[in-house]
């Protein structure tokens, strides 16, 4: 019983090694085109409720 046991924790052996690199993650991303879409948008917002702000 013991050994069977035995077999049965031996089997089911799961080994997790870290890999050699580190993982590298590239975050490039462009954002300015957003922004600058949504300035636009906001400033003829405002020049049209009030134009004789510019």
């Amino acid at each position: 019983m013991a050994l069977l046991a035995a077999l049965l924790l031996l089997a089911g052996c799961v080994q997790v090694s870290a890999p050699e690199r580190p993982i590298e993650i590239n975050l490039n991303i462009n954002i300015r085109q957003e922004v600058v879409v949504r300035l636009q948008q906001d400033v003829r917002d405002l020049i049209q409720r009030q134009p004789g702000v510019f």
